[in-house]
C-alpha cells in the first residue's frame, strides 16, 4: 500500500516580522507566523486550521489547531487534531497532544508528548461488567 504523503496547508494569513497581536486569535485556514502572538490561538472547527511558524515565530499561549508545523518557539500547551510537525529550531515549553508527529533532530520539547487516539478516550476505573456468578452471588446477598 502506498503511504499518504502530507501536502502542506494553504496560507490565507501571514503575521510578518515585528508584528505583535496581544489577544486571543481565532483562524480558519492557514497562518504563516513570523512575528509574535501573546494569547491563545485556535482553529474553527472542521475549518481546516493549519498554524506554520518559522523560526523567528512566537505564540505566547496555548494552540488548538488541526496541524502544527513548528520551527520557531511555543511557550504554552499545544492540541493538534491531526498532526505535529517539529523541526530542528522548533522549542515547546508546554505539553504536545498529537495524533502524528514528526520530529527532527535539534527540535525541543520541554514538558510532556501526548499521543490522542482517534478513539474513544480510555477510561481508568470499574467498567461496570460482572461475570454471572459474580451477579448472582451479589442478588442472593441482597435478598
Amino acid at each position: 500500500m502506498a503511504k499518504k504523503r502530507f501536502k502542506a496547508p494553504k496560507v490565507s494569513t501571514v503575521i510578518g516580522r515585528g508584528t505583535i497581536i496581544r489577544g486571543d486569535l481565532e483562524l480558519e485556514g492557514g497562518l504563516h507566523l513570523d512575528g509574535r502572538i501573546i494569547g491563545n490561538v485556535s482553529g474553527v472547527e472542521g475549518g481546516g486550521s493549519a498554524i506554520t511558524v518559522s523560526e523567528q515565530g512566537t505564540i505566547d499561549g496555548d494552540v488548538r489547531v488541526d496541524v502544527l508545523i513548528l520551527n520557531g518557539t511555543v511557550v504554552g500547551d499545544v492540541y493538534a487534531s491531526e498532526r505535529v510537525e517539529l523541526a530542528s529550531q522548533a522549542r515547546v515549553t508546554g505539553t504536545v497532544h498529537y495524533r502524528l508527529l514528526e520530529m527532527a533532530m535539534g527540535a525541543e520539547v520541554n514538558g510532556q508528548l501526548v499521543h490522542v487516539s482517534e478513539n474513544v478516550p480510555r477510561r481508568l476505573g470499574y467498567d461496570g461488567e460482572q461475570d454471572e456468578g459474580e451477579t448472582s452471588a451479589a442478588v442472593e446477598a441482597n435478598t
